[in-house]
């Protein structure tokens, strides 16, 4: 049965029952309550109730004031419970437990500390008698809007199309999904495959395999000139950054016609771009106060939406603060499991991580399932939420390790949650899951060959650098075999493979190192520079050089001219799969150690160097080339096909951001009776399939506005002579 069921005809009998289940368990609730205050006179000193009654009249007076009250109040004091993750709110609740005390007779608390105490305690009572007595929260709301339905009349339900949840796990790849439903660690997935109401099927990411490109793609239809999570823009000297909230607004300004995915009724949660959604929370493009041209086509939630559901059960504050702290302990666990067995690849888990990773596997988490169900209980035609607990914990424990499958799971149940919830929702809902990448494991490349891609560049150029290892985390073991590294560094300066030797003698022809023209450093402004004109992003598996003291894109002839070692060293390190570079005669060229690609023309001198990074690579990587933005040089890391290992460019163990291996394979699970997909190619034909499907099921078209200017004019390229 698919996510679209919806609740059948109910008989007065049924309701009366169902009723009276739920009135039992919260009077047991309130019973325990109850009982816990009378403990707390015992134990707690500076609390104490003379009489028999006041436990009993307390608890319903907390009950009043956790159910009715704190929610009122809750819509002023908001801010406090995001701003300190709901800690804040028991300071506001200790202060209504000590006006309790003041309201009934002979009730003494001490102090304000006592109060929060006992405003804890009771709340964590209330949590886990919820718990054990099965009292279901999502049932509750959503019984409370069949009601309203019912008083309102059904007639209007029955004429809108099916609501759409598009529930993104963040760096969830194909193989690993496939995995995950044979294994029982995503026993919700599995189930619906096994009974027939969805179908599994992959999708191949662009070049750039990372959140940003494909999430702008699937959410806006465009993701053109971005080139990574990062990217360095020449024009305006500066650093653009995903995960930036300027930035992001600045890439939907970009890319946002008005039209997006979710721009009919939709709600986004815990994405970097809106879609052009009314409803949004935890969405990074939504977060600068100034960004009036990214917001032009809503009146965002900001953070009020999913938070203010969330927060306003204080049980839920306490029963997520604690499966964070059980999470912090995990990963202190597993990361110490990790040193002791001396498990490799691995990085530094220590300092803030543990606590940055529970936020993201546990609380936001939450938060955003919370919002989800908001968004149902309003009927909201469409809803894009990213659960991001995987894709963090995988970067830093490795793809398919014990506790990166345990998040996994953790997700799985989320959605299991959201699929029972969408049988008692005002509105039908189909669930459609689905990921924007996968990730390809590896040892990173700063721990595997004793420095980073940055000082091997700005090397290469000339500029002066540290002893290669040091500065390497220490957390990284280094093999026994670590003289054959230096020795595979020193071959790679010697040029061995036909493409550096190539490219030396086309230098040697050329003149004299005397003869060439000397770059001079500029202004650095915001941006390092790893050598006098030189600068370096690294995005996952994807490295950019830029030479900023030339305008526009640089040609081959040039950075051969002006840096003579630097081309023939890259394509014969064992880290550097492809460049691709731009040629003036030529056009876009693709080197390698062994052969180049002439994307203009298909042609192939040697081995092809796009062989082994999937059939759609040299379409891909052509169209790379073609953006504004695309950087003089374009490293993608090397993959290795026979161990589907590759190295990137940061220091994390699963990794994205360019091709190679399971990073370009992302998962689209969709119920049954939609269309097939067909083959997909790139996040913007995701966003076309998905579109599809909404047209498909009824949901208007939206109304696509002017669409926004993007980027800036085409650079000239640098003509030079003839190439390899």
């Amino acid at each position: 049965m698919s996510g679209g069921a919806r609740t059948g005809p109910r008989n007065g009998a049924g309701r009366l029952l169902r009723g009276g289940r739920v009135a039992a368990r919260v009077l047991l609730v309130w019973v325990l309550a109850a009982a816990a205050l009378r403990l707390l006179d015992v134990w707690l000193s500076g609390f104490s109730m003379a009489d028999w009654w006041q436990p009993t009249v307390c608890a319903l007076l907390f009950g009043v004031l956790s159910g009715v009250v704190w929610p009122l109040i809750l819509r002023v004091a908001l801010p406090i419970a995001v701003f300190t993750l709901g800690i804040g709110s028991f300071l506001l609740l200790g202060a209504g437990v000590l006006a309790i005390s003041f309201a009934v007779p002979g009730v003494v608390i001490a102090d304000f500390e006592t109060a929060v105490v006992v405003a804890v305690a009771v709340s964590a009572l209330g949590a886990l008698g919820s718990s054990l007595l099965a009292l279901d929260e999502d049932e509750l709301f959503f019984r409370r809007a069949a009601r309203r339905r019912a008083r309102r009349g059904t007639g209007g339900d029955a004429e809108m199309p099916p609501g759409v949840l598009f529930l993104q796990v963040d760096g969830l790849g194909m193989d690993t999904v496939r995995r995950a439903v044979r294994d029982g660690d995503m026993p919700t997935f599995a189930r619906w495959l096994a009974d027939g109401s969805h179908r599994l099927t992959d999708w191949h990411t662009d070049w750039s395999s990372q959140t940003g490109a494909s999430v702008c793609g699937i959410l806006h239809g465009d993701n053109s000139d971005i080139l990574g999570f990062r990217w360095y823009e020449k024009d305006r000297d500066h650093v653009m950054a995903c995960s930036h909230p300027e930035d992001a607004a600045e890439i939907e300004r970009r890319h946002s016609d008005g039209g997006g995915l979710l721009s009919v009724d939709g709600a986004g949660h815990g994405n970097l771009f809106t879609g052009d959604a009314e409803h949004v929370s935890l969405t990074m493009s939504a977060l600068p106060l100034l960004a009036g041209a990214a917001r032009r086509h809503r009146g965002s939630d900001g953070v009020g939406a999913g938070y203010y559901t969330y927060f306003a059960n204080p049980a839920n504050t306490l029963r997520t603060l604690a499966g964070a702290l059980v999470d912090v302990v995990r990963e202190i666990s597993a990361s110490t499991r990790q040193r002791r067995a001396g498990v490799l690849p691995r990085v530094n888990r220590g300092g803030f991580y543990p606590f940055a990773r529970s936020a993201t596997t546990v609380i936001v988490r939450d938060v955003v399932v919370s919002a989800i169900i908001e968004d149902m209980l309003a009927g909201r035609a469409v809803v894009y939420a990213d659960f991001l607990g995987y894709d963090e914990v995988a970067h830093h424990s490795g793809v398919e390790r014990f506790d990166a499958l345990a998040v996994l799971r953790a997700i799985d149940q989320q959605i299991g949650r959201l699929f029972r919830a969408t049988q008692l929702a005002p509105r039908r809902y189909h669930i459609v899951a689905l990921s924007d990448h996968g990730q390809t494991q590896g040892w990173a490349f700063t721990h595997r060959f004793g420095e980073s891609v940055e000082a091997l560049v700005g090397r290469l150029c000339g500029a002066p650098q540290p002893e290669p290892r040091r500065g390497v985390n220490s957390d990284a073991r280094r093999p026994a075999e670590g003289w054959q590294v230096g020795a595979a560094l020193a071959a790679a300066s010697t040029g061995s493979g036909p493409i550096a030797r190539r490219l030396r003698a086309r230098v040697e022809q050329t003149g004299s190192e005397a003869d060439r023209p000397r770059t001079v450093s500029g202004a650095p402004g915001a941006v390092t520079r790893v050598a006098p004109g030189v600068v370096v992003v690294a995005s996952g598996h994807v490295a950019m050089v830029s030479f900023t003291e030339h305008e526009g894109r640089v040609g081959l002839e040039t950075i051969e001219r002006e840096f003579p070692d630097l081309l023939p060293s890259l394509v014969d390190h064992p880290g550097v799969g492809f460049l691709l570079v731009r040629s003036a005669e030529f056009g876009p060229v693709v080197l390698g150690r062994d052969g180049l690609h002439r994307l203009a023309t298909g042609r192939v001198i040697g081995e092809d160097p796009l062989d082994g990074y999937g059939p759609h690579a040299a379409d891909l990587v052509r169209r790379v080339d073609e953006f504004d933005h695309c950087p003089d040089i374009m490293i993608n890391s090397r993959y290795d096909p026979v161990t589907g290992d590759a190295s990137p460019f940061e220091p994390h163990v699963g990794s994205h951001g360019g091709m190679g291996g399971p990073q370009s394979r992302g998962f689209l699970i969709h119920p049954a009776d939609l269309p097939a997909p067909g083959e997909i190619v790139g996040a913007e034909a995701l966003h076309r399939v998905l579109r599809g499907w909404l047209t498909h099921l009824g949901h208007p078209e939206p109304a696509v506005g002017v669409p926004a200017t993007r980027g800036v004019p085409v650079n000239d390229v640098t003509r030079g002579s003839q190439v390899p």
